[in-house]
């Protein structure tokens, strides 16, 4: 079975000595079940795996069972036990009873290592910094990346690039209805309903819908908020939208990009540059065939630009950075740069191109010179670094 290097990383630190709880972060449907299931199959220590993952949350005293069964297991075997618990959001004011529960441990001098994952990032992490500082260190997981689709299933660069990185899909992108189904049903709604409507309060559900959609259909195209709520038919306001956007990024949904600027409070009032996590969501949501899309240059060429900002997006998340987009005029006329990143202090701004020839770079030029030469730029494509090139990490 294939294996994410990610792995590796969860393996190593349930083995040290150092005892941290141990958070996987991550959208649905990229692996995490799998992959704990793959780690505690390769450690050699004792290990009790539950899931949260039901249609109601679960009680506290139902997570008190299952550490209590773990501390047995360690009675019995006198060796470290892993406590696996999946989708740990899924239960009531999770927070405080896993410090309560660790801390326990920690005076006790008993070595349950904790490993807790969770598909709802923004509720996580809230809970983490307010519970559990101090006590946990987090590994996120992003999206599968085009190596591992290659590697894993034998996949092109450009089967890659329509049809995303979700593996579960991947057995059905030769019958397309049947993947997009897959998609619409068990990524999309799955993660809208479980994952956002059940776990944060949402007072129209339907509005949130119809952004996400509104998002896949607009990706790779700048859309004030004004003009979102106008495209929604909704009374809902553009502090709403804003919100329900942001929800859905954490979600691994779409991004709404702000514009590079050096003031961050200037970014953040910006009109919005939307941006899928995975390619999938734009291919199932608007509906096109995959040779349809290959043949037509311009929807192929926003079907590369939304694959190399997945690509970022992902990476961004691993590393802690900022993907944003820029735009400016140049003697009366808009010139853009498709995506600008920072990563620390360095920032790279970075032009898509997918057609036979480069055309104009004009974008990259602005940007210097409205930040400076100490930024870095970038061509991906065509006269530049080759798509496959730059999507592997």
């Amino acid at each position: 079975m294939f294996e994410r290097p990610i792995n590796r990383q969860i393996l190593a630190r349930l083995r040290e000595p150092r005892r941290l709880i141990q958070v996987i972060l991550g959208p649905r449907q990229v692996g995490k079940t799998t992959s704990i299931r793959q780690v505690l199959e390769a450690i050699d220590y004792p290990s009790h795996y539950v899931t949260a993952d039901t249609a109601t949350l679960q009680s506290a005293a139902w997570l008190d069972e299952q550490w209590t069964r773990a501390r047995q297991m360690l009675s019995d075997s006198r060796r470290p036990v892993v406590l696996a618990v999946d989708e740990v959001q899924k239960i009531s004011n999770w927070p405080s009873w896993v410090k309560r529960l660790w801390d326990e441990d920690s005076y006790a001098g008993r070595d349950v290592r904790v490993l807790l994952s969770g598909s709802s990032p923004l509720l996580m992490q809230q809970g983490l910094a307010e519970s559990l500082a101090g006590r946990f260190e987090t590994l996120p997981m992003t999206h599968w990346a085009w190596p591992e689709c290659r590697d894993a299933f034998g996949w092109d660069l450009d089967t890659f690039i329509f049809f995303g990185g979700y593996p579960g899909a991947a057995p059905f992108i030769d019958d397309i209805e049947r993947w997009r189904a897959y998609i619409l049903d068990s990524v999309i709604e799955t993660t809208l309903s479980r994952d956002i409507l059940l776990m944060t309060r949402v007072d129209k559900p339907a509005l949130l819908r119809r952004l996400f959609h509104l998002a896949c259909e607009y990706a790779g195209r700048e859309l004030t908020f004004e003009k979102m709520v106008g495209q929604l038919h909704d009374a809902g306001n553009t502090t709403t939208v804003a919100h329900y956007l942001d929800l859905l990024d954490a979600a691994g949904l779409v991004a709404g990009l702000q514009k590079y600027a050096g003031d961050a409070s200037r970014r953040r009032r910006s009109t919005p540059k939307l941006a899928a996590h995975n390619t999938a969501l734009v291919s199932a949501v608007t509906g096109r065939s995959f040779s349809g899309t290959r043949s037509d240059p311009a929807a192929w060429g926003r079907c590369v630009e939304a694959a190399v900002g997945a690509h970022l997006l992902a990476r961004a998340r691993r590393e802690r950075g900022g993907v944003y987009y820029w735009r400016t005029k140049v003697r009366g006329s808009d010139v853009e740069v498709d995506y600008v990143t920072l990563r620390g202090a360095q920032v790279t701004a970075i032009e898509v191109k997918s057609g036979a020839t480069v055309g104009s770079l004009e974008g990259l030029g602005a940007f210097r010179s409205a930040f400076g030469s100490s930024v870095a730029t970038q061509l991906v494509g065509t006269g530049g670094v080759p798509i496959d090139e730059f999507l592997s990490p």
